[in-house]
């Protein structure tokens, strides 16, 4: 966080949003360092804070590291069944949208790309898609 956004890191819309932009490993910034691609959030009229969005490659690699921290080991270090558990959440997430998804999640997971498909066929067939 900037300086003029630390004055009023307890204003409730920071103290609001900070879980959410954690999460997504965005970051907060003071309105007037936004720039073009960043969200300004305002307050009863008034510029608070503006989040900076991260690029969506950064965003698996975040939401990877999240899922880690969340089940307490790596996830290659994770059963068979946690592991299609774990491509299923992703799905869901749209990581598979992201350039070089299974790729990425292949290598987290320590399976081979093959291996992330066949999870994914496996819970597109049981839906019966």
């Amino acid at each position: 966080m900037t300086e003029s956004v630390d004055r009023s890191a307890d204003h409730p819309l920071v103290v609001a949003v900070q879980p959410l932009v954690d999460a997504m490993g965005g970051r907060i910034l003071a309105p007037d360092q936004a720039g073009r691609d960043d969200v300004v959030l305002a307050w009863e009229g008034a510029e608070v804070l503006a989040v900076r969005l991260p690029q969506l490659a950064e965003s698996l690699d975040h939401i990877l590291a999240a899922m880690e921290r969340t089940y307490g080991m790596p996830l290659k270090a994770l059963d068979r069944k946690t592991k299609q558990s774990v491509v299923r959440t992703l799905e869901a997430r749209g990581a598979f949208s992201v350039r070089h998804g299974v790729e990425t999640v292949a290598g987290a997971l320590g399976v081979s790309r093959f291996t992330v498909y066949n999870y994914l066929n496996r819970e597109n067939a049981a839906k019966g898609e």
